[in-house]
């Protein structure tokens, strides 16, 4: 963390609309956006999940031509070098090839390298044909500005990715992702999505950067409605458009996200925890 009380920080999240199979135009229109984004200030830019690739496969071996390790890929090599030249850190989704398997991953890049690599936990529909589940768990990030964790689209279904980025030390989360709509969502009401961002925000303490895309790709259409959320769990940006690109723009003070977590005198939401009655048989 910065020195003193205060950690200011300004947070962008880019939602955009990736074109399955165009990976090097993708990549050039990102990094437009990432451009847009910093000569607004932004220091900590997120953007969707597999915004290089696209999302919406015909099979495995089309994933896996589109796919790239972490170590050397264009994509990746592309975003290390814009990093260094604006000086931020990247949070961004593609699909990684680790040998002969595949992950749904985010890349945690820095001005000076590459920090770590996020792989998606909870897969969600026909990603389960393609790629494997995640096996990195939930790792923290460290920053000069704070400390940074990862998840993508389904993760943020299950509380448990909060809490462990939360009891990881972590004062954000950001979250590539490619949002589609949920049965029965009730027109005039936030999309789900978003509520279970705040949620996760508030019951831990986090802020919560979430950077959807927009669009249809193969008939699949998508939500939109990217995100900023604060350590109280309330929106400081977005909801964004459903149909626009966009990018949002947050001014947020990491050093919250620690003070955030003691509600009141008596309740913190870290320690008020009773793991010892939360126990269930599976657990044994």
């Amino acid at each position: 963390m910065t020195s003193g009380k205060e950690s200011r920080l300004s947070v962008a999240c880019i939602q955009m609309q990736p074109e399955v199979g165009a990976k090097s135009r993708n990549v050039a229109h990102a990094i437009e956006l990432i451009e847009q984004a910093h000569a607004r200030g932004a220091r900590l830019i997120v953007l969707p999940e597999l915004c290089n690739s696209g999302y919406v496969f015909e099979s495995r071996e089309e994933a896996f031509a589109l796919s790239e390790p972490l170590d050397d890929g264009d994509t990746i090599g592309a975003w290390a070098s814009v990093a260094a030249r604006l000086n931020v850190t990247l949070v961004a989704g593609y699909a990684e090839r680790d040998g002969d398997v595949l992950y749904n991953s985010a890349a945690i890049i820095g001005p000076r390298h590459v920090l770590g690599n996020y792989r998606k936990l909870h897969l969600w529909g026909d990603e389960n044909l393609y790629f494997e589940p995640g096996n990195l768990g939930v790792p923290v990030f460290a920053t000069p500005f704070g400390r940074v964790a990862c998840a993508i689209c389904y993760d943020i279904w299950f509380p448990e990715v909060f809490r462990l980025a939360a009891n990881g030390g972590a004062d954000i989360l950001c979250v590539p992702t490619n949002w589609v709509p949920m049965p029965a969502q009730p027109d005039g009401l936030p999309v789900m999505a978003n509520l279970l961002a705040m949620t996760g925000a508030h019951s831990n303490g986090l802020f919560v950067a979430a950077a959807d895309r927009v669009g249809q790709e193969r008939g699949q259409p998508f939500l939109g409605r990217s995100v900023i959320v604060d350590a109280h769990g309330w929106p400081v940006a977005g909801p964004a458009s459903a149909t626009e690109e966009t990018i949002l723009l947050a001014e947020v003070n990491l050093a919250d996200a620690r003070r955030h977590r003691q509600l009141n005198a008596f309740n913190h939401v870290l320690r008020d925890r009773r793991p010892d009655v939360y126990r269930s048989a599976e657990d044994e």
